[in-house]
């Protein structure tokens, strides 16, 4: 599964992992490099020293060459940056498509843009093809559970797709005077559960261990039947036992691998993820069933 895949559909079965939480931070219109002093900020909260920027086709070949399938997108913050955000999400999916083999695109979209995003939204999925949406709620600043964000559930949960919500602590920020500003509250998962209550059609991805907010991600997910959690954004060895436990029972077919790359390489996620006990059965659900399923892969 190495080089070039223009047009090739994906072969499930031959992928070892699909990670469910990637980010793009490079337009295939830019030189690849550095990202500013956030992004290097967040390299060094992450301990990952030296990190790329990648574009799509750079994803895709990194992937391929795992025999991965990537979940990919970036996240739309004008309400607050003033920018918009690069690379695009038309970008995303058309360069997506090319890499189909490998590649799953997602869209962004700022809840604060309200009706015009419901729009936009309709517009990546029908005619773009993406297959769900990242909200990041505390680089958004926004709950959850504000009403200007239903208009795009809506749109989301009639196409039959996902909406992954970043939940708990977050890189973004982190170290910089004041958090950058970024405020957590926004990103305790209990906001996500009157979403999941208020449209229980919608497909919803928990974003990594929900610190501090672990034991309400579980209870949320247990207790919503369409609430998934990822396990992104942490080595797994740093996972608390709680969350394992409950990965390798009552959750076992609701936890999804993801990395959160490339601030996290599969390759260390995966190294760390093979010292857990994980029983033997769950571990493939873990790391591709469930989320195959979950994505109609």
């Amino acid at each position: 599964m190495s080089g070039e895949a223009v047009g090739v559909p994906m072969d499930v079965a031959a992928l070892e992992a699909i990670d469910v939480h990637t980010h793009v931070h490079a337009s295939v219109l830019d030189e690849p490099g550095g990202d500013g002093d956030g992004f290097a900020a967040m390299a060094d909260y992450f301990k990952a020293g030296q990190v790329t920027r990648f574009t799509i086709p750079m994803m895709a070949d990194y992937y391929r060459q795992r025999r991965m399938a990537a979940v990919v997108f970036t996240v739309d913050t004008m309400h607050v940056s003033g920018r918009e955000q690069k690379p695009s999400n038309e970008e995303i999916a058309e360069q997506a498509a090319l890499h189909a083999d490998v590649l799953i695109p997602f869209a962004s979209i700022d809840p604060h843009r309200g009706a015009a995003g419901a729009r936009a939204a309709r517009r990546l999925i029908e005619r773009y093809g993406v297959r769900g949406f990242k909200f990041h709620p505390t680089s958004q600043a926004f709950y959850p559970n504000d009403r200007m964000a239903y208009p795009l559930y809506e749109v989301i949960a009639e196409h039959g797709l996902t909406a992954l919500f970043h939940t708990g602590q977050t890189g973004a920020g982190a170290g910089t005077p004041g958090g950058g500003g970024l405020r957590l509250k926004y990103s305790n998962p209990m906001h996500v559960d009157d979403v999941a209550a208020d449209f229980p059609d919608l497909q919803i991805i928990l974003a990594h261990p929900s610190f501090p907010w672990q034991d309400e991600a579980l209870a949320v997910a247990l207790h919503k039947p369409k609430v998934h959690i990822d396990l992104s954004g942490w080595s797994p060895k740093y996972f608390p036992p709680l969350l394992v436990q409950y990965a390798n029972t009552l959750l076992k077919d609701k936890v999804l691998f993801g990395s959160d790359f490339p601030m996290i390489t599969p390759e260390r996620w995966l190294a760390d993820f093979g010292k857990l006990e994980i029983r033997d059965e769950v571990r493939p659900k873990i790391l591709k069933e469930n989320a195959a399923r979950l994505l109609g892969l």
